[in-house]
């Protein structure tokens, strides 16, 4: 059966409750992400490619990551705010395509500047993503937001994980132009995308237009709203920084601290990014079953033992614990996406795109300023001072229990 051919087969969005979670058109999406994901990990996967060839330090390395996540961060929630009132379902494939002219350019970048922007286009194509696409991974959900969340949130995952393998599998023996052969993934994300915005549209239209915009029924007050919010944000800066000292700076922590090749970083990069990827899966079923605070809370806080021990074990110990705070860690992001929806649920766009925006944004500034540090004493002492991060879960106690 066609995924158009269930539009009219669905009821309204209002009545989630009773409809049939699409996981075709769920594992669509999850690939798309993936797709969209793997070319934005790839950019920090080349970073020591591209120091070498540029000649760069660590601070500018910092600054491709902020050119890259600024406009992602300061696009997106722009994004969703206007698509909760003016869906745009061909935006989708739009968005991929800008994502596509950036990996090409970071294919033939010619110097720093060029970089720069090539990054940038990336984070412009991600901003148009990831707001619709999470409306539509809701629209699918059949009243299951958690495992619809996680299912879509995976692929991206996974995207990430795939980003350094392919990096130390083609680029690092054949040199930057061999980046221009992956434009085969934003491509086939095109194509996908197409096909899901052709889904999308036709369930708007089926849809009442009363039931567009979801009305919140918890029953908490704004004051409560606003401050369960501010608590979701704090727990985002604490897990985003965190993940930034990894994305960015888990390659030359091990170079250099270890003295192990390029390649054998790239993979342990990897690793940590599979974990993340399974830890996603996992985290919003799990939050759907038992609640999504209860997640949250020992996602957050769960880690802090396993970051403080991190720099102190060798290298076959921190590969170990790697993985244990990827997994762990990575489970809270789909149940605060869903949580957060829920407060505000006719907000779905601006809320998606508040959330990956300030996911965005939190890790440029992050990895800016995290490599102005390795910069000034050590890639080690990045380590030392982010184990604490994790400290800020207890803020989650906080959190509403009726969600």
């Amino acid at each position: 059966m066609s995924l158009n051919s269930k539009v009219e087969a669905t009821p309204p969005y209002g009545a989630a409750n009773t409809e049939t979670t699409l996981f075709t058109l769920l594992l669509m999406l999850s690939g798309a992400h993936l797709l969209n994901d793997t070319v934005q990990s790839l950019l920090p996967a080349v970073y020591p490619i591209l120091k070498t060839s540029f000649r760069l330090s660590f601070s500018q390395i910092g600054l491709i990551t902020l050119a890259f996540q600024l406009t992602g961060s300061l696009l997106q929630p722009l994004i969703g705010l206007y698509t909760d009132k003016n869906p745009k379902p061909y935006s989708l494939p739009v968005g991929m395509t800008v994502t596509l002219c950036g990996l090409l350019l970071l294919a033939f970048a010619g110097n720093y500047y060029s970089v720069l922007i090539a990054a940038a286009l990336i984070g412009v194509g991600s901003s148009v993503f990831h707001p619709e696409s999470s409306r539509v991974a809701r629209l699918a959900s059949g009243g299951q937001h958690g495992l619809a969340q996680s299912l879509f949130q995976v692929g991206g995952n996974t995207g990430q994980a795939m980003g350094p393998l392919l990096a130390a599998l083609f680029v690092v023996p054949f040199g930057e132009k061999a980046i221009a052969w992956l434009a085969l993934l934003p491509l086939t994300g095109i194509f996908l995308l197409s096909h899901i915005s052709r889904w999308y549209a036709a369930r708007l239209a089926a849809m009442p237009k009363r039931a567009k915009t979801l009305v919140g029924g918890h029953g908490l007050t704004r004051k409560h709203v606003a401050g369960a919010l501010a608590v979701l944000l704090a727990l985002m800066f604490s897990k985003f920084v965190y993940l930034a000292s990894f994305t960015s700076y888990y390659t030359f922590y091990l170079i250099q601290k270890f003295h192990v090749p390029v390649q054998t970083a790239q993979i342990c990069l990897f690793v940590f990014l599979g974990a993340s990827a399974l830890g996603t899966f996992l985290g919003g079923p799990i939050g759907d079953r038992i609640g999504r605070r209860y997640v949250i809370w020992g996602s957050i806080l769960g880690i802090l033992p396993f970051t403080l021990a991190l720099p102190y074990v060798n290298f076959p110990a921190t590969i170990v614990l790697s993985f244990i705070i990827g997994f762990v860690l990575s489970s809270a992001f789909a149940a605060i996406i869903v949580y957060a929806q829920e407060l505000l649920p006719e907000r779905i766009g601006a809320v998606a795109g508040l959330f990956f925006g300030l996911a965005f944004g939190i890790a440029g500034l992050a990895a800016a300023v995290l490599g102005v540090v390795a910069d000034a004493t050590s890639i080690t002492f990045v380590y030392h001072v982010t184990a604490f991060l994790p400290l800020i879960g207890v803020l989650a106690y906080f959190l509403p229990r009726n969600l």
